[in-house]
């Protein structure tokens, strides 16, 4: 099993960590709220777990044309 991280919006692996390296305690997921857990974890079928976060190059784009914020594929 692994926690993968990767872009909500290119899909880039921007790194990973096996799972029974840290806890979600450790990794601050109890901060999130249900909604935002949601949003940001999935629980894949075969024990992985994918958190969607925003690489540098999605973000610095984004920066730049905020517009790009308001459509649901901004970056594909």
């Amino acid at each position: 099993m692994a926690l993968k991280y990767v872009c909500r919006y290119c899909q880039t692996l921007i790194g990973e960590i096996r799972q029974g390296e840290v806890s979600e305690f450790q990794l601050g997921f109890h901060f999130l709220t249900p909604e935002e857990r949601r949003d940001i974890i999935s629980y894949n079928p075969n024990g992985d777990v994918t958190v969607k976060v925003v690489c540098d190059y999605c973000k610095e784009a984004l920066d730049a044309n905020p517009e790009l914020s308001l459509l649901a594929n901004p970056l594909q």
